[in-house]
C-alpha cells in the first residue's frame, strides 16, 4: 500500500528552509570550526568578485557566524586546508571533506571540455612546466601584453590554460593574494589522507540528494538536478531508492502541486520546537538561501533579482540589492555601497515589499543589524539616501545619525 505523502503549510516549509540554511538559530560554534561546519552543511559558498559590500563568501558566512572575521577562509584554505577551491554552480570555497565529489567535473574537463575557451595544449604544457620547476605561481607571473582595455573576460592565453588545469583538477588553488588565485600542483596542495576514490554515479547521485536536502531541508528533483548534465535520470533512479529504503519521504506544500522530499518525518517534527523570532539578516544576494530565485519566490512570494546584470535604466532596486529576511519573511530590499576610505555606509535606496509596513520593532531591529554589518564592513558611519521620508526619520533616531 502506498504512503500518504504528508501536507505541509507554507510556514513549516518557511521554517524548515531557514533553519536548514542555518539562519534561525546558532548552529555552528565559533572560530575557525565553525566555518568549516557552516560550508560542510551548506555544501558550498559561492566566491564572488564583486566588492560593493564585503564579497559573497565572507558575508555568506557573517550571516551564520557571530564572530565570522574575513581571515579565517584563508587560514582553513592556505594552513590548515581544510577548505578548496572550485566549482559547485559556480567558482566555490567546498569542504574538503567532499573533495572526491568535484572529480566527476574534473574527469569531464580532463577527457577534453573545454573551460569558456579553446584549449592549447602547448600552453597548458608550458604552464604546466613552469610550475613544476619554479611552484605556485599566479596569472601575472606570465608576461601578457594587452594591445586594448579589454574586458573581464579577456583572460590572457596563459590565464585560460591555468584555469583549464584547475578545471582539469591538474592544479588547484594554494592561496590568494590581494584576491588573485595562486596556482599549485595539485599533489603539493591536496592533503595525504584525502580520498581520491571518484565516486560512481549511483554515489555522486546519492551525495547531491543529501546535500540538498541537508542544506535546504526539503528539494524537488529538478533542482537536486540543476545544472548537471546527464545526471537527471541517475538522480531520479537514487530518489526512488532511497524512498524505498526509507530515507527519505515525499510532502507536498499546500497551494503547490509539485511533490518534493524531506529526510524524515523526525525533521518535520525538529521544526515545531522553533518558534518564529523577529530576527533580521541582510543576506548577500548569492547568499545560499536565495541563489534559487524560482523557489524564493514559490516559497517566500519574493520574487527577487540582482541587479547588477540588468542594464541601469531598466534596474528597479538597484546595482546591488540585498535582501532583508525578517524572522521568516523577506520584507525589504536595498542597495548598499560600502566606502571604506571614508568608512561611511550608504543606504542608497530602501524598498519594502507591498504587504509589509515597518513598525517600531522592525525599525530598531534593523538599524542594530544594520550597525553590525557596516562595522563588519569597516565602516563607522551610516547615510540613508533614498528611502520613504517617515521611515528615513525614525531610522535616523534609531541610529543616532
Amino acid at each position: 500500500m502506498k504512503k500518504s505523502i504528508e501536507i505541509l503549510s507554507p510556514e513549516q516549509v518557511k521554517t524548515l528552509a531557514l533553519h536548514s540554511q542555518g539562519l534561525l538559530l546558532p548552529a555552528y560554534g565559533k572560530g575557525n570550526k565553525a566555518v568549516v561546519a557552516a560550508i560542510e552543511h551548506l555544501g558550498y559558498v559561492q566566491i564572488d568578485t564583486l566588492a560593493v559590500v564585503a564579497r559573497a563568501h565572507h558575508h555568506t558566512l557573517w550571516s551564520r557566524l557571530p564572530d565570522y572575521n574575513e581571515k579565517r577562509l584563508h587560514t582553513l584554505l592556505e594552513n590548515d586546508k581544510q577548505i578548496f577551491e572550485y566549482w559547485s554552480h559556480a567558482a566555490s570555497y567546498l569542504p574538503m571533506s567532499d573533495y572526491r565529489f568535484s572529480l566527476p567535473r574534473k574527469k569531464a574537463y580532463a577527457d577534453g571540455k573545454s573551460h569558456w575557451f579553446a584549449q592549447d595544449k602547448k600552453l597548458k604544457k608550458y604552464v604546466l612546466d613552469r610550475i613544476k620547476a619554479e611552484g605556485a605561481l599566479q596569472s601575472k607571473d606570465f608576461e601578457f601584453k594587452r594591445t586594448g582595455p579589454g574586458n573581464w573576460y579577456e583572460w590572457k592565453p596563459a590565464k585560460r590554460a591555468l584555469e583549464q588545469l584547475f578545471m582539469e583538477g591538474e592544479l588547484m588553488v594554494a592561496k590568494r593574494q590581494g584576491f588573485q588565485k595562486v596556482y599549485d600542483l595539485t599533489e603539493r596542495v591536496l592533503p595525504a589522507e584525502v580520498n581520491t576514490i571518484v565516486p560512481t554515479e549511483k554515489e555522486y547521485a546519492e551525495y547531491l540528494i543529501r546535500k540538498a536536502i541537508q542544506s535546504n531541508g526539503i528539494a524537488e528533483e529538478k533542482e537536486i538536478a540543476y545544472i548537471r548534465k546527464g545526471l537527471r535520470e541517475v538522480i531520479n533512479k537514487a530518489l526512488k531508492k532511497m524512498l524505498k529504503d526509507g530515507e527519505l519521504m515525499e510532502v507536498k506544500v499546500e497551494g503547490l502541486g509539485e511533490t518534493l522530499f524531506v529526510t524524515s518525518a523526525a525533521q518535520l517534527k525538529s521544526i515545531e520546537k522553533i518558534k518564529e523570532k523577529k530576527n533580521i539578516q541582510l543576506l548577500s544576494p548569492f547568499d545560499n538561501a536565495v541563489i534559487q530565485r524560482k523557489r524564493v519566490q514559490r516559497f517566500f512570494d519574493f520574487d527577487y533579482q540582482i541587479e547588477c546584470y540588468v542594464p541601469e535604466p531598466k534596474r528597479k532596486f538597484g546595482y546591488f540589492c540585498l535582501p532583508v529576511l525578517y524572522g521568516h519573511s523577506f520584507v525589504a530590499r536595498f542597495d548598499p555601497k560600502a566606502d571604506r576610505a571614508s568608512k561611511i555606509f550608504y543606504i542608497k535606496q530602501m524598498h519594502f515589499e507591498k504587504s509589509f509596513v515597518p513598525d517600531a520593532d522592525f525599525n530598531a531591529a534593523f538599524a542594530l543589524r544594520l550597525k553590525e554589518f557596516a562595522a563588519f564592513n569597516g565602516c563607522t558611519k551610516i547615510v540613508i539616501d533614498k528611502a520613504d521620508a517617515k521611515w528615513k526619520k525614525e531610522m535616523k533616531n534609531n541610529l543616532k545619525i
